[in-house]
């Protein structure tokens, strides 16, 4: 009998959505005109559908007035705010291309995105922590032509911007123009530019929610970056498409504010990435806060510890909390657990196929589907898929290959079920004496050792075996951390020889990115040799 191969499609009574971004919000001021939309806690504004929907019409025919016109780029360089969200709603309406700018950026990241996407019109944050977003656009300035105004965020220049509108007809949009440029956060090279239609992000906003019964009762608490998809499809559109509240907890992200967001918004969904609900559990006041309005959330990014779900299902009460997996590339998500799944299915893997996407695994090499149970690389296929890297054709036909599968990049498994277990990245993969090792399993072992908070495992080199294992870690209690002696012992039977650290670095903190996510190649870098 021939092996099941891992190959799967989300069949689905649920029509794809043929709306424009803006067509869909009209749907949703029309069904819940008086519901809560938005609401900024750190400034404690507030915005009905109609209010909400009346602010962007205003920001996007002072757009219209400024001369941007469909297809022209306009960027936006800034932490959560509430003029954020207007902005995504804004450009929507009348067929700009928002260009997502990591806050985190620098002058030299940000001269590059400004002159790649050829961004007219940027906004931005006057400052943020220690960025000081005008200095730095004014180093730029000279070097990027096309850039004609920018608009800082809280300065009055916003309201100058505002009061040149004046109320003119929408021009007709098409639901697959590109309406989003999101810079990937390349491990090498610049970043690259994925492009992102009306079509892709609405629908996979929609369907995210949809796994998690959103309606317009919810409110959901939006800590991760707006800047990604994370924020801005499966936060805001998400909200948006179902009528539900989008709740800001705090420009950027704060264990504390979050918490305290919840409890006073009365939030039924919260999202973040795994160490950011880490960040909340360890808390020493984490006890104190009410919580119990929470029924689900979203948690994504990267794997979760299995005693951190515990925790999050148990003390957080999302027992419906939802993982899910994508790429920018991918609108963002493809694979995504169900309410009713039980934690080792939330934990083991990232879900199974959300409606109207296709998922297969492949050999690296050949391309050739594996049969269920073979690690190989996911590759995604559906109305998801970017249009492309802008202006990159050369680097889009690396990524998504003739018969329009996107590659992920990501090793993994699919079980019997249809669900997928992701194994690492391909490059994050470590070669030891020609065994693969998968740094997940370690770590999700490892995260069981009373001493450890977090842990990330990495390759370095190693002159005899070609690399070897290194276990980072933030120990519970800097007072009492961790010995490679303890750490070994603790592996020892537990875990094949060849897996089993041979190095341990004890830190305060990973290198992240502004998404929350690890940046592994840092880590790797820095703890090359053997002293370091």
């Amino acid at each position: 009998m021939t092996a099941q191969l891992s190959y799967t499609h989300g069949t689905s009574g649920m029509a794809l959505l043929g709306d424009t971004i803006g067509a869909n919000l009209d749907r949703a001021v029309a069904a819940w005109p008086d519901r809560e939309a938005l609401v900024d806690v750190p400034s404690g504004r507030r915005w009905t559908y109609t209010q909400f929907a009346a602010d962007v019409d205003e920001l996007a025919y002072a757009l219209l007035a400024s001369g941007v016109a469909k297809g022209d780029r306009v960027g936006i360089w800034a932490v959560n705010c509430p003029e954020w969200v207007l902005v995504q709603y804004a450009t929507a309406r009348i067929g700009a291309i928002m260009v997502n700018i990591n806050p985190a950026y620098r002058t030299h990241e940000v001269e590059y995105v400004l002159n790649q996407a050829g961004i007219s019109l940027l906004f931005a944050s006057v400052s943020h922590k220690t960025s000081d977003y005008r200095a730095m656009v004014e180093q730029v300035r000279g070097k990027c032509p096309r850039l004609r105004e920018t608009v800082y965020i809280g300065d009055p220049g916003w309201e100058t911007l505002i009061a040149r509108g004046t109320p003119v007809p929408y021009e007709e949009l098409s639901c697959d123009d590109p309406i989003n440029i999101q810079y990937t956060s390349g491990t090498t090279g610049f970043p690259k530019g994925a492009t992102l239609s009306h079509h892709n992000i609405l629908n996979n906003g929609y369907f995210v929610g949809e796994m998690i019964a959103y309606g317009e009762q919810d409110r959901v608490c939006i800590p991760v970056p707006f800047y990604h998809c994370f924020g801005m499809v499966m936060g805001n559109l998400a909200a948006t498409s179902h009528g539900a509240c989008m709740v800001i907890p705090a420009p950027s992200f704060d264990p504390k504010a979050t918490l305290e967001a919840v409890q006073q918004e009365r939030c039924t969904s919260l999202y973040g990435v795994p160490t950011m609900f880490i960040a909340e559990l360890n808390l020493p006041d984490f006890a104190s806060y009410d919580l119990s309005s929470l029924r689900t959330g979203i948690m994504a990014g990267s794997p979760c510890p299995v005693e951190v779900m515990k925790r999050v299902v148990a003390e957080m009460h999302m027992a419906e909390v939802s993982i899910c997996y994508g790429m920018t590339e991918t609108s963002p998500v493809s694979l995504q657990t169900r309410r009713e799944d039980d934690l080792e299915h939330r934990t083991s893997t990232v879900g199974r196929v959300l409606p109207h996407i296709e998922v297969k695994i492949v050999d690296p090499a050949t391309g050739v589907t594996q049969p269920r149970g073979t690690a190989g690389e996911l590759c995604t296929r559906g109305y998801s898929v970017m249009l492309g890297y802008w202006n990159e054709p050369e680097k889009t036909a690396e990524a998504v290959d003739a018969g329009r599968w996107m590659h992920t990049g990501d090793l993994a498994t699919m079980r019997e079920d249809g669900y997928v277990e992701i194994v690492g990245r391909i490059k994050d993969m470590i070669i030891r004496g020609g065994e693969n090792i998968y740094p997940r399993e370690i770590e999700e072992f490892l995260y069981a050792h009373p001493k450890i908070a977090d842990v990330q495992v990495v390759g370095v080199p190693h002159e005899r075996y070609g690399e070897e294992v290194l276990a980072c870690v933030i120990p519970r209690d800097v007072a009492d951390p961790l010995t490679l002696e303890e750490l070994r012992a603790f592996c020892d039977g537990q875990l094949a020889h060849y897996k089993i650290p041979s190095r341990l670095r004890i830190l305060e903190s990973f290198p992240m990115t502004v998404s929350g996510k690890v940046r592994k190649v840092e880590l790797r870098e820095k703890y090359a040799a053997p002293s370091a």
